[in-house]
């Protein structure tokens, strides 16, 4: 599993047809900082974040040229599943995985009303380890958590598929299809 002892986890998503993707990139403690620092650096003039759909080709080519300078690892969740039922059934799957590498904190990028429908199976999906990990989790908008870009450019990319997927292969070190769970 990816991930030492107290890792971080910010995840985001992107639905791609019939398929739903959920990026997962972890990150030690000690590179929260600078990793944010970097990740603001690369906003243009009045940005306040970061998202991969409104870039230009070039653009995301240089964000990702970055991403991987900085050394990021993710790991992509898919479904097949119509609607939530397949944000259910990866964060599920991320969080079993959470589990095993000793998660401390999950961060979502929050989708407003959804955010209840995430927590319900993130509970769930706990049950009985949740006082055994201390995992805390919380919902975060893009432009209050740089590290939310990562996923959403990855998503985006992997969703992609072709050239994009092959840009973002280095970054992506586990892929779990979660249908198969």
């Amino acid at each position: 599993m990816i991930g030492p002892v107290s890792v971080h986890v910010f995840v985001d998503e992107s639905r791609r047809g019939a398929t739903y993707f959920l990026a997962a990139s972890h990150m030690q403690p000690d590179k929260l900082g600078r990793t944010r620092t970097a990740l603001r650096s690369l906003c243009l003039g009045g940005q306040r974040r970061i998202h991969f759909k409104d870039e230009g080709c070039a653009r995301r080519r240089e964000i990702i040229a970055r991403l991987e300078c900085l050394g990021l690892r993710v790991a992509m969740y898919t479904s097949q599943e119509p609607g939530e039922l397949a944000r259910e059934n990866c964060l599920r799957g991320l969080v079993a995985d959470l589990v095993e590498a000793n998660a401390r904190r999950l961060v979502l990028e929050s989708r407003a009303s959804g955010d209840r429908l995430d927590l319900r199976v993130l509970r769930t999906a706990m049950g009985h380890h949740a006082r055994r990990t201390g995992l805390v989790y919380e919902h975060l908008r893009p432009h209050e958590e740089p590290l939310l870009w990562v996923p959403d450019a990855v998503a985006w990319c992997f969703g992609g598929g072709g050239d994009w997927r092959r840009r973002v292969a280095k970054l992506v070190v586990r892929c779990v299809d979660t249908d198969l769970l």
